[in-house]
């Protein structure tokens, strides 16, 4: 099968005209090395999101108020309304399919100016009331301690979650902040947790900047009685969000004199449609990386198909003294193929192995500053193969009209031609 003579005879016919070899090759070059750069900052890109929405519910939705925009049962409109504990037992009540309902508070009642003192340490940082089932919901780590749980909830305790930050600026030295007391605008609480910087995602306040204590705390410390400022909320498995929310926000205009066409009072957002259009997001990334990349690589293709029919043309002669000693049709349309092939799959392999090494090189340049908007970039193992694959195809594809060209050339034609 491996007939040293005829690829002797290819590598002679490819580097008689090494210019003209070179830039019919740079273009299949060019579009394996386009494809395989794009995909891969394609996939590092979407590694990032994924980093970042580790762990995050993606069947949530968050419901808060919003001033009424329609007069209703004698209320004007532009209203001011809030919600309370008892829209929450009734939405539970009433939605069987919600998983996880999870109020929060925001204190903003107190002085927002340095609210947190640790002896002579002080700042200024987001004070929350949380119940433990946030966990459940939005997505954080513990460096240190624990999260609150249902003991503190019930019991009111006077325990808090505090943040990497808010460990940095009050807590010095390498001193250990579980156990220790705080004064939150005034109040003394007991640290029982840090959360790690590591996530970016929080809906509200920065959750490195933030202050953490029982939900029922909150109201009962700092005299909020029982209202709610937002909540979020879970389906169960086989449910969809968007099935669940409208009723939720039925329910919720219901309980407060809220006109039912008025679509604005109740602010919402729907984190699992925010979830498909991101995954669509990446599906259109990756088609126009995909259809950008085969565009630039078909355009080479054509250019070796094209001087590869030059070539055909220029060696008329060749082919005919070929012919007329014997030489079958298989034997020059072999010749011609292998040769686009090797122009091809030479080229592309050179562009497929800098593409993975530049991305290989920008994960690495990017570790540490952007890896978390670009973690990773490259392509797996089966797009790698999928592209040599191409290659071939492609290589063979391109030599096709010419060889079909060159076997119709009759020999005593051929050797007539000057």
């Amino acid at each position: 099968m491996f007939d040293i003579d005829l690829y002797r005879e290819i590598w002679q016919a490819i580097t008689k005209n090494k210019m003209r070899s070179t830039l019919t090759a740079f273009g299949v070059f060019w579009g394996i090395f386009m494809l395989v750069a794009l995909a891969g900052a394609g996939k590092g890109f979407q590694n990032g999101i994924n980093k970042q929405l580790e762990g995050f519910a993606t069947n949530a939705a968050f419901m808060w108020t919003e001033p009424t925009t329609v007069p209703y049962n004698g209320f004007k409109k532009g209203r001011s309304w809030s919600y309370d504990n008892a829209d929450m037992e009734a939405v539970l009540h009433h939605v069987p399919e919600i998983e996880y309902l999870v109020p929060r508070l925001e204190a903003y009642k107190q002085s927002s100016v340095n609210n947190c003192v640790y002896k002579d340490k002080y700042g200024t940082f987001q004070v929350q009331g949380d119940y433990p089932d946030l966990a459940n919901v939005q997505p954080f780590k513990m460096a240190r301690g624990r999260f609150l749980n249902d003991m503190d909830i019930k019991n009111n305790r006077k325990v808090c979650v505090i943040g990497s930050r808010v460990e940095e600026v009050l807590f010095t030295n390498g001193e250990n902040p579980i156990g220790k007391y705080m004064r939150v605008s005034g109040v003394y609480f007991q640290i029982v947790g840090v959360t790690s910087p590591d996530g970016n995602i929080q809906i509200g306040a920065d959750k490195k900047e933030s202050v953490q204590i029982p939900f029922t705390t909150v109201q009962q410390t700092f005299n909020y009685g029982d209202i709610v400022h937002y909540f979020s909320f879970t389906a169960k498995k086989d449910y969809s969000v968007s099935d669940i929310e409208n009723r939720v926000m039925e329910i919720l205009k219901k309980r407060n004199d809220i006109a039912p066409k008025d679509n604005s009072a109740v602010g919402h957002v729907n984190i699992e449609k925010q979830f498909m259009i991101m995954k669509y997001l990446f599906m259109g990334i990756n088609g126009l990386t995909y259809l950008v990349g085969l565009g630039t690589l078909l355009a080479g293709i054509i250019g070796i198909s094209n001087i590869m029919l030059v070539i055909v043309k220029e060696r008329t002669k060749e082919i005919g003294i070929k012919r007329a000693l014997g030489a079958t049709p298989y034997n020059i349309i072999r010749q011609i193929i292998m040769e686009s092939t090797i122009l091809t799959l030479s080229a592309g392999y050179v562009g497929l192995i800098l593409g993975i090494l530049l991305n290989e090189a920008l994960g690495v340049a990017l570790q540490g500053t952007m890896s978390e908007v670009l973690l990773n970039p490259g392509i797996d193992l089966k797009a790698g193969l999928t592209a040599l694959f191409i290659l071939v195809v492609a290589g063979a594809l391109a030599g096709l009209l010419p060889a079909s060209k060159a076997v119709k050339v009759k020999p005593i034609d051929a050797i007539r031609e000057e």
